[in-house]
């Protein structure tokens, strides 16, 4: 087995937000000041693009950050209403029968 862990790590908002800002300041590409800060090229690839994104800069229909967190957030308040639906339902069709016996 190798010594490699399948949990990937997480960083700060602060964390990435200060890498990009390297990446962008330094002049030196995305591989080598990933190399310097211990993190994936492709992670931080990702939170250079989605940083660009966030300053309006992404390509056409990318999602801003808080615009996936209001997604998320709208998801999961979907998910409820929809578990609520169904027990409201299954109440509603119980009290149903118990009033035609």
């Amino acid at each position: 087995m190798s010594g490699k862990s399948n949990m990937s790590k997480r960083y700060t908002p602060e964390f990435k937000r200060d890498a990009v800002a390297l990446v962008r300041s330094s002049g030196r590409n995305v591989t080598e000041v990933a190399r310097e800060l211990g993190v994936s090229p492709e992670g931080l690839r990702g939170w250079v693009k989605q940083a660009k994104t966030d300053r309006g800069e992404g390509a056409p229909g990318a999602l801003t950050t808080a615009e996936k967190g209001e997604l998320q957030r709208l998801r999961r308040e979907n998910r409820e209403q929809q578990q609520t639906i169904e027990i409201l339902k299954k109440a509603a069709a119980f009290f149903a029968k118990e009033t035609m016996k």
